[in-house]
């Protein structure tokens, strides 16, 4: 995965979708962590997963098991200046201008790791 992208203003952004539990984790890891920023994130209103915004490409090399990320190509996604959540049956957990342009996908990558961890060590302690 190219590390190198650019995490700036997205006129058109890839969304990592994943787990509303490991996306929750994730947020908070991000959130925590030192320097590292969370872009807007979208939650569904079933609440059955959240979206985060990343540079757009990030598509093109997104691997993380349990996850899907969706090239836009700028079909009505658009983060500037701060929408309405721009997909329906959709809602802004951290919209923007509350949360950094863009999530830095390698950045993302890790916290969903960590979270997944975080998930399986809380679940086999039932």
């Amino acid at each position: 995965m190219d590390t190198s992208v650019s995490v700036s203003p997205c006129d058109a952004c890839d969304v990592v979708t994943v787990p509303t539990r490991q996306g929750l984790e994730a947020v908070d890891i991000l959130r925590r962590g030192a320097g590292e920023g969370v872009g807007p994130v979208i939650h569904d209103d079933g609440c059955d997963t959240l979206g985060f915004l990343v540079p757009p490409g990030t598509a093109a090399a997104w691997d993380v098991p349990g996850s899907t990320c969706t090239e836009t190509d700028g079909r009505g996604l658009s983060i500037v200046p701060a929408p309405e959540p721009p997909v329906e049956g959709s809602d802004w957990l951290l919209p923007p201008g509350e949360a950094d342009l863009a999530t830095d996908p390698a950045v993302l990558r890790a916290a969903l790791g960590e979270a997944a961890r975080l998930i399986r060590a809380a679940d086999s302690c039932r």
